[in-house]
């Protein structure tokens, strides 16, 4: 399974994430243990399987 890390504004802010979801202009998570964080005024810029990446950035008002 792939898991991936949560990118925002170029920091890791949250790890073994199985689930993303996009309302808006909010992103909500889940880890693998069923942790979650939603994450408010930022938009996915990348998703990278490879480097298990998912990378958020600030929307900028």
């Amino acid at each position: 399974m792939c898991e991936f890390n949560i990118i925002l504004d170029g920091q890791k802010v949250f790890s073994d994430v199985i689930y993303a979801k996009v309302e808006g202009n909010t992103v909500t998570v889940k880890n693998i243990i069923g942790d979650s964080k939603e994450y408010q005024n930022v938009k996915i810029t990348e998703i990278d399987v490879t480097t298990t990446r998912l990378v958020l950035e600030t929307i900028k008002a």
